[in-house]
């Protein structure tokens, strides 16, 4: 069993290793990549009678699925307001609210699988760094109106109270958002894809593909699975297979670490259980985890791979500089993960060619929308619906190779400059 050294891995509650593929197998559909994305198309395939495998190169979850920072919530790692100037207003409306279902369909797994060992916690907290209240309020009422939406204002003696950090004034409290432990929940998704039928191949890279004919085929080093519909679903992970998707998006890494066990010393400086988040575009995430006990904080990315303790040591700057009472909370481990970006900022999902499936580039706001783009997979290989053209205004465009990495490391740069003023000039 391959996973990097994580809080995830270390309070995994499900061992068991999946052989990797030996021989020729046959299946309806194929789908190459163990995260969530691969996961939850396979799920509502087998729900539908249909027969699958899952191919993962390493083991289920290994990439950012199962490494991330565990929230859920609505929405996509662009706005609202860029989605529409692509779209148009229709498509973007139509989007958000099939955001909103991918929360309700990871919830409802949950639920109805009884993952208890995937610690669903509600709510999660966004907060501004400098003071904008009326516009926030106004933004909350907007969103009530057009999706009905649990969300409420605090303003800033609210945040304050449970937040005991001079840096934040208001923020919008998202009820129907919830984090978790992603890992134990892939796992328990691939247990009910068994139970149904279905076949997860773990350490089982996809070698080559053959997919001009009705009948598909995958090899790995050990054998060849043989199916009418073949989905990628591979993510920052994604290697030479599938050149022309490989060029539509950048891996981006981003890095997590968890504090010593110090319950007191949280509880003096964060009284909610909650998730937050920060309105910077790359900014602080963070939850108390182990029963309030540990916190795990993230931030950050990168467009190379960075030195994970000269990162750490920049995310404990960003965590004393907030809660300087916390100056004191020792580190125990940290990590860093892939992540994949579409030069538009939103998921790459569709349909290649006939039987020829995506599902990836889903930047950092993966749980809600990676779910929801395996379900639009599913419809679509099932003949149920046409959802997935709905993303189709972001296709596989170019994402500009080692241009396109110095250009989003630029912006990123540019965008953090922004958020440093508007801070200061609040």
């Amino acid at each position: 069993m391959v996973y990097p050294d994580t809080y995830y891995r270390r309070t995994m509650t499900d061992q068991v290793v999946r052989p990797a593929l030996s021989g020729t197998v046959e299946c309806d559909a194929v789908i190459i990549g163990g995260g969530l994305a691969g996961l939850s198309t396979a799920l509502q395939l087998a729900r539908a009678g249909r027969s699958v495998v899952v191919l993962e190169a390493e083991s289920i979850g290994f990439g950012a699925s199962g490494r991330n920072g565990g929230f859920v919530s609505a929405g996509y790692a662009t706005g609202e307001d860029n989605i529409a100037r692509m779209a148009g207003p229709a498509v973007a409306h139509d989007l958000y609210r099939l955001s909103m279902e991918g929360v309700e369909f990871v919830r409802d797994n949950i639920r109805t699988l009884g993952l208890s060992d995937a610690d669903l916690r509600p709510g999660l907290v966004s907060v501004l760094r400098y003071d904008d209240g009326a516009r926030l309020r106004a933004d909350v009422e907007e969103a009530r109106r057009r999706y009905g939406e649990d969300i409420a204002y605090m303003d800033r003696d609210a945040v304050r109270a449970v937040l005991k950090s001079d840096r934040y004034h208001q923020a919008v409290r998202h009820g129907a958002a919830f984090h978790m432990h992603p890992l134990n929940y892939l796992r328990g998704i691939v247990r009910e894809i068994e139970r149904l039928g279905g076949r997860i191949f773990e350490q089982s890279t996809a070698t080559g593909s053959e997919l001009d004919e009705a009948e598909k085929r995958v090899r790995t080093a050990g054998g060849m699975v043989t199916a009418r519909d073949v989905v990628f679903a591979t993510g920052g992970y994604t290697a030479s297979l599938n050149a022309r998707l490989r060029r539509a998006f950048l891996p981006i890494a981003t890095y997590v670490m968890v504090s010593e066990e110090a319950p007191d010393l949280l509880a003096s400086a964060i009284a909610t259980r909650d998730a937050i988040g920060d309105n910077r575009r790359a900014g602080d995430y963070y939850r108390l985890v182990d029963g309030g006990r540990r916190l795990l904080w993230g931030g950050r990315i990168t467009t190379r791979a960075a030195s994970t303790a000269g990162l750490v040591r920049e995310l404990r700057a960003e965590m004393v500089g907030t809660y300087p009472q916390l100056a004191g909370l020792g580190t125990e481990l940290a990590w860093s993960g892939l992540m994949s970006y579409a030069r538009h900022l939103m998921p790459q999902i569709g349909r290649m060619a006939p039987g020829v499936w995506h599902c990836t580039a889903f930047g950092g706001h993966g749980l809600n929308t990676t779910a929801i783009g395996g379900k639009v997979i599913a419809e679509g290989i099932l003949g149920e619906s046409e959802r997935y053209r709905l993303f189709a205004p972001f296709g596989l465009v170019w994402a500009g190779g080692l241009a396109g990495l110095a250009v989003a490391q630029l912006t990123y740069w540019k965008l953090q400059a922004q958020d440093w003023w508007r801070e200061r000039a609040a």
